[in-house]
């Protein structure tokens, strides 16, 4: 989907956006079709990070996005960031997922930091000085159970001293800063109190930020290990109350979720817009695929399903940004727009048939990359329970 065409489509889900907002998005999909798209195929094959293209969204203000002006970021609202979040994710689903982790830990320091803390690290980071960012809350025993977190941070004298390892940690090989959660007092069996957020960063002794991981999908992402042995950071470090990380972490999870759904869609939309030129070119038996029933109604039911997506991500969004919690609409916003990737690049695959299972295709990379949408902020199941939980307390 071009830049010409998403307006459109944008005011017919009955989104008004603003001369401004409508300029960022313009610029920024331009931007991700003509630097980030052309070399996505080539970053998968290798896995390298995409450095240059993230120094140039970084120029674009797109890795703290929500962070305000007055601190050095781009002072966009929910709606907004969910837009670019998209038109990243139709060009390239490895740096929209690292703009996400990135701009997750700018909101939590954005949020929660102290006014030392913000110029320590948040204003050197949103002016780029940094490189991106890593969320390092996963460890290989815990990912969405986060009451069984092992990492520990012990207080000696004016420091804090981390021991532990963290799992699949987006952007973890060349994040500036890492925001560790790490258990500092023992509250009981499997709790989630007693947890709490650091700040480390880049360079710390006892810092050590494993190989690369080989991933199936979205794989220039920069996905490590990271482990702790001894890491000494200074009490300062500490963000937030002591003891109150898992809330610091939630606080940030409903933009978290918002921001998946919204590449979720970029995603769905960019197999959508492969299969349709595919089904268009592809001709069998004297016609082409769009000719066929099956075809018309395949695509149909996939338009139909992407714009209840982009309903349910926007109303999210909105929420979030009159300053609701929306813990229910930003759960199912990420459900069913992971699930209707799912399914949309599913079908688009079979459209192609077996050119749908070659390399030479976009497609079969988008179904790669779409995969873990509905493990990664939250999986499916847990989206299912948080709605449940909302249900239930009415």
């Amino acid at each position: 989907m071009s830049s010409i065409d998403i307006f459109p489509r944008l005011d017919r889900l009955g989104l008004e956006l603003g001369a401004e907002e409508r300029q960022i998005v313009a610029s920024v999909r331009d931007f991700a079709q003509r630097r980030v798209a052309p070399g996505a195929a080539e970053r998968d094959r290798t896995g390298a990070f995409p450095v240059e293209v993230l120094r140039e969204c970084v120029e674009l203000g797109l890795h703290a996005m929500k962070v305000p002006a007055e601190s050095g970021g781009a002072g966009a609202d929910d709606v907004t960031y969910a837009l670019v979040m998209e038109a990243v994710a139709e060009a390239c689903a490895s740096t929209a997922v690292v703009l996400a982790s990135s701009n997750l830990t700018a909101k939590v320091l954005d949020a929660h930091a102290t006014a030392a803390q913000r110029e320590r690290w948040l204003r050197p980071y949103a002016e780029g000085r940094l490189g991106p960012a890593s969320f390092a809350l996963t460890e290989p025993s815990c990912g969405t159970d986060a009451s069984a977190l092992r990492t520990r941070a012990t207080l000696d004298g004016d420091a804090w001293v981390l021991d532990g390892e963290k799992m699949w940690i987006t952007s973890a090989t060349h994040a500036g800063l890492h925001l560790v959660f790490a258990r500092t007092d023992e509250a009981g069996p499997r709790s989630a109190e007693g947890i709490s957020a650091f700040v480390v960063e880049a360079g710390t002794p006892g810092l050590v930020v494993g190989r690369e991981e080989d991933k199936m999908g979205q794989r220039a992402s920069g996905t490590a290990a990271v482990s702790f042995d001894g890491c000494r950071v200074p009490a300062a470090a500490l963000v937030g109350e002591r003891g109150r990380g898992y809330a610091v972490a939630l606080s940030a999870l409903g933009a978290g979720r918002v921001g998946i759904a919204a590449l979720s869609i970029g995603l769905a939309e960019a197999a959508l817009a492969e299969g349709l030129a595919y089904g268009t070119q592809r001709r069998a038996f004297g016609q082409a695929l769009t000719e066929f029933q099956n075809t018309q109604f395949v695509l149909a039911d996939s338009r139909t399903e992407l714009d209840a997506a982009w309903l349910l991500t926007l109303r999210a969004a909105r929420l979030l940004g009159r300053g609701d919690r929306a813990s229910a609409e930003t759960s199912m916003a990420k459900l069913f727009a992971s699930e209707t990737c799912a399914r949309v690049v599913d079908r688009m695959v079979q459209l192609h048939g077996g050119y749908g299972y070659s390399r030479e295709y976009a497609v079969e990379r988008i179904y790669r990359d779409a995969r873990v949408t509905r493990i990664y902020e939250g999986t499916s199941e847990a989206q299912r329970i948080v709605i449940a939980r909302e249900m239930l307390r009415a």
